[in-house]
């Protein structure tokens, strides 16, 4: 007997990740997920009404396994000055991870998401909101001086860059990196510190 497997938009998602990593972003079609579906192209646009949506959405759900833990660290408690360096690390890392394990996907996931420019504005926005929240508790701590957390927020993040952005990937094999983001992070942690009066 066989099992019927319900058609989800999850499941649709996983399985195109897979048909990319097999077939490439250039030659991958809907009719190559459905096929790995055993379903027809019909089904899955009856989910995602085009190929550019179905791209956005796996662009989205990329970007969301990469901001799952930096939810975890923005949300959690404890000192400000440890969990904003432990998230700046966490999302360096990351990135760096990802390209070093498997650059060919992290190449289409990147060409995914210039094609879904509002899914990563979105993204962006939502990294400064978590920077500006850890920030944020550090001004209620006392252990930040901040004026404007928002700014701050985006300074930060645009000060991090070269260590987290696609765009530097080629940089994240400098021998010197880790020495080099070590410093950067105890200048921007000291830049927020609240003065001893």
């Amino acid at each position: 007997m066989n099992e019927v497997v319900v058609l989800t938009p999850e499941r649709i998602l996983e399985v195109t990740e897979d048909v990319l990593r097999r077939f490439g972003l250039a030659k991958a079609t809907v009719v190559d997920v459905a096929r790995a579906l055993d379903v027809s192209h019909g089904s899955v646009y009856r989910h995602f009404p085009s190929k550019a949506s179905l791209r956005e959405a796996v662009a989205k759900r990329w970007l969301a396994r990469v901001s799952a833990p930096l939810d975890e660290i923005s949300e959690d408690k404890g000192p400000a000055p440890a969990r904003l360096e432990r998230w700046l690390r966490t999302l360096c890392f990351a990135k760096q991870k990802k390209v070093s394990e498997d650059p060919e996907m992290f190449m289409t996931y990147m060409t995914l998401a210039r094609e879904a420019c509002s899914v990563v504005k979105a993204y962006k926005e939502g990294l400064v909101d978590q920077i500006a929240a850890i920030i944020s508790d550090g001004v209620k701590e006392g252990a930040f001086d901040v004026a404007d957390v928002k700014a701050s927020a985006r300074a930060i993040y645009e000060a991090t860059i070269r260590y987290q952005h696609p765009a530097h990937a080629d940089e994240w094999k400098d021998p010197d990196l880790a020495v080099r983001f070590d410093a950067l992070l105890a200048l921007l942690l000291r830049g927020l510190e609240a003065r001893k009066r």
